[in-house]
């Protein structure tokens, strides 16, 4: 009796910190419901949903499901530790189904309690309205190069329908629009599609919106989706330099590497306990980059970005994070 009475005023914090019902699992989603507005038949449509773990025990997401197939969910990282992101991934088939549709996807949560989630999702996909492909599709480009993907537009059921105008939220997309047909109940795009060369690195996960003069459905989304690869990579991208005393040094590398010839043009560090050796002059595609760390009187963790300047295209750059612990020595002389 005892040993139950213990555990239950253990357990009534953790309890306490989650609330009662379902409250504590709807919190780590800020986003519940998505519309994806009109769609074209066959286009490569999702929505991640983005769930954050805000609690410090573990998350553990079990399995998801949906309400119609007009939808297909997945989970992106089923266990999320302490601030840990994960998602549920809405997929749309459009490919077979059409109209306005809506669906439920329910998460179920099963550690470190049991909990339901509820995300909504609607759309209108339009059968008379189609992609080929389904999305602007980039695939891999490398940082600072442009990047091009075609998509044909075609429409079937209305002779006078345009695409009036193309917005995008994103500055480094262009497109270029040319009228392929149009008669007989049909028309027909061709949509060129140029990546520019300030794209970030990282994936690319976004949405053309195509503006028509159906006042019924003014807007169809078209995804754009690839993945810009850095044109430089520096490692380790996280140095390990150990532990030291005061004064004393220690040496490293750093690997710096490129698809193209490439010089070393500056190192941006702003604490003087690193040295750097003279900058290489000639052009190559691999550079071995000495440097020297010197441990100041101070104990502690010392944490510090080292930036690589290089001639690549637009002065394209690489990033290392060295960091050092410096012990005091307290023993007695």
């Amino acid at each position: 009796m005892i040993r139950k009475l213990w555990l239950a005023v253990c357990l009534l914090p953790l309890i306490a910190s989650f609330g009662m019902g379902q409250d504590w699992a709807n919190k780590m989603f800020k986003v519940r419901s998505h519309d994806f507005g009109a769609v074209a038949k066959g286009a490569k449509v999702y929505y991640d949903f983005e769930v954050e773990n805000i609690y410090e025990e573990t998350v553990h997401i079990a399995s998801v499901r949906s309400s119609c197939g007009c939808t297909s969910p997945s989970i992106k990282n089923d266990t999320l530790k302490t601030w840990e992101k994960g998602a549920i991934v809405a997929k749309l088939n459009t490919d077979s189904f059409l109209g306005h549709k809506s669906a439920t996807v329910t998460v179920t949560i099963d550690k470190p309690f049991y909990a339901e989630v509820q995300l909504n999702v609607s759309s209108n996909i339009r059968g008379d309205v189609v992609f080929e492909p389904g999305a602007v599709q980039f695939g891999t480009v490398e940082q600072g190069e442009p990047g091009e993907a075609k998509v044909h537009v075609s429409q079937a059921g209305r002779s006078d329908w345009q695409i009036t105008d193309v917005r995008s939220n994103d500055d480094y997309l262009a497109v270029e629009m040319n009228e392929t047909n149009r008669g007989g109940g049909r028309v027909g795009y061709d949509l060129k599609v140029r990546l520019k060369e300030n794209a970030p690195v990282g994936f690319i996960s976004s949405q053309l919106a195509l503006i028509t003069n159906d006042g019924r459905s003014p807007s169809v989304s078209l995804p754009v989706e690839g993945k810009v690869e850095s044109a430089l990579s520096v490692s380790p991208g996280a140095l390990s330099l150990g532990d030291l005393k005061p004064g004393e040094t220690t040496e490293a590398k750093l690997i710096v590497r490129a698809k193209k010839p490439f010089r070393i043009t500056g190192i941006e560090c702003d604490n003087a306990s690193f040295k750097f050796g003279d900058l290489p002059e000639e052009a190559k595609k691999l550079h071995f980059l000495p440097l020297t760390f010197t441990a100041g009187e101070k104990g502690g963790t010392v944490v510090q970005k080292i930036k690589i300047e290089t001639d690549l295209a637009g002065g394209i750059s690489g990033e290392s994070v060295a960091t050092a612990i410096v012990t005091e020595d307290n023993s007695e002389t």
